[in-house]
């Protein structure tokens, strides 16, 4: 048994062990199971590095720790409803992603609730971590001669091999909904407002009719936010009002809202809303697609370059600051075939190399329904890393090494301001030699 502990799990007939604490950092821990799996997602994604990269994010895992720790003794602190408004916006994005709130809780039979209490201290963790680390290493640059150096420096056989990638872009168009059908929703959000006045319970009409799933079920609390985090058409309607006011129905990128103010905090507030999205009409969405369809035949006809377009008219924050095109996790636009979403995938496996598709209706990210025209670039075939192809992956890599370095250097530096031990197993690594 290692001399750093185990954690165990007990069964009705003996003791089990489940996982193993490989170092501790004061009163934070690192499990195994931690190394294994970022292990494998480091392995998945088919990055670049130097040296042994087990060793490398077992370092990286114990600096988190270091930080955590180091964090505690400098009185750097992240508030509990940061940390619930963080937790409140990932699970939106879950519950959008799975398609409702009942369902997400089927799927993996437990509540909201259940879900935010298990992940609370990893997100604050993880919020210190990040709050830490923007004082530690930031603004960091390479030079191409650094790339080229770094890229040398590694083994032959230790190049990863690239699958098929590709470069495709889009321009989406949300399309605008008619003024009467707002016009309904306001009147409808109006009507709510009177009913809460003459006695209802604004929460209960939020859990019966708010359009929003990531407060719907909590009565439409939001929980606390600083200035600048929410739409500032909604911020600016709760922030002029006092404690328990209602506002008049708000109109923000989200849809249309019916706003109570809870409480202020100095820079922060907490309020409930009723959310309707306004859906768009068969007319609506054919005014979206003949928008679209008129910027195909710019770039086709006219000869306007698509990324001019995308930049100037697509509605998808993500991709229009890359001229339309997706990107992979280095920043790198050309992205591998396997990390595709399955409707794009199918989408250009029936295209040739330099087309545009017709315009498409399709469902991003959020929800939302929109219509994008698709641009597929180039095909790269699979391949062995290398500078001519992948430049862009091996600087990101050469930015993360720089940074990583930069990070190791603060914890040799720091590390005699708290407790660090870590398994004989992991000697190897040498993470606390100097």
């Amino acid at each position: 048994m290692s001399s750093i502990g185990t954690v165990q799990a007990q069964s009705d007939e003996k003791g089990v062990v489940i996982d193993r604490i490989i170092a501790k950092v004061d009163d934070y821990i690192v499990l195994k199971s931690e190394l294994d799996r970022a292990y494998l997602e480091f392995l998945s994604r088919g990055e670049l590095s130097q040296g042994n990269a087990k060793c490398q994010i077992l370092e990286s895992l114990v600096i988190n720790k270091m930080m955590v720790a180091k964090a505690e003794i400098d009185s750097i602190y992240v508030l509990d409803v940061e940390v619930e408004s963080n937790l409140d916006r990932r699970m939106s994005y879950f519950i959008q992603q799975i398609g409702s709130e009942e369902k997400l809780e089927e799927i993996y039979n437990k509540s909201i609730e259940e879900f935010k209490a298990e992940l609370f201290d990893q997100i604050k963790e993880q919020m210190i971590v990040q709050k830490m680390q923007g004082t530690i290493g930031e603004d960091v640059s390479v030079t191409p001669a650094e790339v080229k150096k770094f890229y040398n420096q590694i083994p032959a056989d230790s190049l990863p091999y690239f699958s098929t990638e590709v470069t495709i872009g889009q321009i989406v168009k949300v399309p605008d909904v008619n003024d009467d059908r707002k016009a309904e929703i306001k009147q409808q959000l109006i009507d709510f407002k009177k009913r809460i006045q003459n006695g209802e319970n604004f929460g209960q009409l939020a859990k019966k009719y708010s359009q929003d799933p990531g407060s719907a079920s909590n009565g439409g609390e939001l929980g606390f936010f600083k200035r600048g985090e929410l739409a500032p058409e909604f911020e600016a309607a709760a922030l002029s009002m006092k404690p328990g006011e209602i506002s008049r129905p708000v109109e923000t990128q989200f849809g249309i809202h019916l706003i109570q103010l809870i409480e202020r905090r100095g820079n922060t507030y907490n309020s409930r809303h009723i959310l309707i999205i306004p859906q768009p009409s068969v007319n609506d969405i054919d005014d979206a697609k003949n928008y679209l369809d008129s910027l195909r035949t710019a770039v086709l006809v006219d000869s306007i370059r698509f990324e001019v377009l995308a930049k100037e008219h697509s509605d998808d924050q993500i991709t229009s600051g890359n001229g339309g095109f997706f990107s992979d996790a280095t920043g790198a636009m050309r992205v591998s075939v396997e990390e595709l979403d399955p409707t794009l995938f199918f989408t250009i496996d029936t295209m040739a190399v330099g087309t545009i598709t017709k315009p498409m209706e399709f469902r991003m990210a959020d929800g939302t329904d929109a219509v994008r025209i698709i641009m597929y670039k180039e095909r790269v075939a699979p391949h062995q890393a290398n500078l001519l192809e992948d430049y862009q992956k091996i600087r990101a890599a050469t930015v993360a090494n720089k940074r990583n370095q930069i990070m190791s250097k603060w914890f040799k530096d720091a590390q005699g301001e708290v407790y660090i031990h870590v398994d004989p197993e992991y000697e190897y690594c040498r993470i606390l030699i100097n």
